[in-house]
């Protein structure tokens, strides 16, 4: 059976860069395998799923290159959760707990006071008839635990007990049972929590890899023993370390921090993007990989480090610098155009050095038309008089800068940073840009010399 894998956000906010890392291991791992990438959108939770996030996590995943498969919702899916938990209730391992948030947590501090482990004490599967009924009469509902199997006959004898797999990141890995809580897998509302649904869907959509965040390593640990409940074989599963700020700031998309959608709008490339996300943490050298095809074939998923991946934002300038670089003009007209820059593919060539954005195209385009201020030294006035009296007839090319600054140089007696510096500044305003050879034949003459005749009005 081909691989299947699986993004399973929830769509409680925008996608950012550390979501993006996760949704590409899995869809170009499964690329990588001609395998199928699912998206399941884990909206179990009523209050805080929106469908304005649903739809913006799908126009950010096709954004960056990786459209789904496939695309289920779990809010359409409740039925088959709750076929689970009748199977379940029958087999006896989903048992009623009425205890209040306050009582739970009384007997937590109760368990450390007695230095044993600060989880729960199955209280509630012993509780009888008798004791449920009050507890209801009181206007108590219950949630709902998983047993797990951490004993050997007797439920209340907690036993160390490991649960263990390969992981395709970390190597082998286990979770001891004997130290965690039975799961709630069902909340006092009736609505469920991450755990059911997800074991469910990974089973009926096949899923043949789950490869998430490290965060996850406990819930795997859990979720393997619900799997062989319901008769399945567990996929394999692989964690990966979160992507942090270098100072350690974890990522969140309540804070819409490196948000994917504001990354677009400000002008990145998703290849850059794409690139950062797959790359920091991992033994392979973070470089601007132009396609998602060559992306792929440099995932290595042992080869991903444990420790938080750790990331300058300034990281994804130099990226998207590189990316531009290697953009043809026919890759970025419409783009170009959008923006509303002209110039054709002369502009393009002329300027895409210079950008760490496509937005910053608009700047130049603006500096070739003329649009800009700048203060000049009333001590170069000279210069440019007679930088204007030399300037040749047109057509010009890439080589008239060049014979032009001869000329200028010889007439004036400057050279080097004392003639080009005051000439760039008067031409663009700017001490540094684009190669002068190519922005005067776009300038034209009559704006070359108007620039130049300008000093008169904007020096000091």
């Amino acid at each position: 059976m081909p691989d299947r894998l699986r993004f399973a956000p929830s769509p409680t906010g925008y996608l950012h860069i550390g979501n993006a890392r996760t949704a590409l291991l899995n869809a170009l791992f499964a690329r990588r395998q001609a395998g199928a990438f699912v998206l399941r959108l884990d909206d179990t939770d009523r209050e805080r799923s929106e469908d304005r996030f649903a739809t913006a996590i799908q126009e950010d995943i096709a954004w960056l290159g990786i459209p789904p498969d496939e695309v289920v919702r779990q809010s359409e899916r409740f039925d088959r959760y709750q076929a689970a938990v009748e199977t379940l209730k029958a087999a006896g391992l989903l048992y009623p707990c009425y205890e209040t948030p306050e009582e739970l947590e009384t007997r937590r501090k109760r368990r450390l006071a007695r230095k044993l482990p600060p989880i729960y004490d199955r209280a509630g599967l012993f509780d009888d008839d008798a004791t449920r009924r009050r507890y209801e009469e009181e206007g108590r509902r219950p949630h709902w635990r998983f047993l797990l199997p951490n004993y050997e006959s007797d439920p209340r004898e907690i036993r160390p007990t490991q649960v263990g797999w390969t992981d395709l990141c970390r190597g082998e890995q286990s979770v001891d049972l004997g130290s965690v809580s039975d799961p709630v897998l069902i909340r006092a509302d009736g609505s469920f929590l991450y755990t059911l649904p997800s074991v469910v869907d990974d089973i009926e959509l096949r899923i043949s890899h789950v490869v998430r965040g490290d965060d996850h390593v406990t819930n795997t640990g859990v979720q393997i023993p619900i799997f062989k409940a319901l008769g399945a074989e567990p996929p394999r599963f692989g964690h990966h370390n979160l992507l942090v700020r270098a100072d350690g700031e974890a990522l969140s998309k309540r804070s819409g921090a490196l948000s994917l959608r504001s990354l677009r709008e400000e002008g990145y490339e998703p290849e850059a993007v794409a690139s950062l996300a797959v790359l920091t943490g991992t033994s392979t050298t973070i470089t601007a990989v132009p396609n998602l095809r060559d992306l792929a074939e440099t995932i290595d998923l042992g080869a991903i480090n444990r420790a938080p991946a750790r990331f300058e934002p300034g990281d994804l300038d130099n990226l998207n610098a590189a990316i531009l670089q290697a953009r043809s003009f026919d890759e970025v007209a419409e783009r170009l155009a959008a923006l509303g820059v002209g110039g054709g593919e002369a502009f393009w060539l002329a300027i895409r050095d210079n950008l760490v954005r496509l937005n910053d195209a608009a700047d130049w385009w603006a500096i070739v038309n003329g649009d800009f201020e700048v203060d000049l030294d009333p001590a170069d006035g000279e210069l440019f008089d007679q930088a204007a009296g030399l300037l040749p007839a047109e057509p010009w090319d890439e080589t008239t800068f060049s014979a032009w600054t001869k000329e200028v140089g010889k007439a004036t007696g400057r050279k080097g940073k004392s003639l080009f510096q005051p000439l760039r500044l008067a031409l663009t305003g700017r001490a540094s840009g684009p190669e002068l050879r190519r922005l005067m034949p776009l300038f034209g003459r009559r704006s070359t010399l108007d620039r130049l005749s300008a000093h008169r009005d904007r020096t000091r």
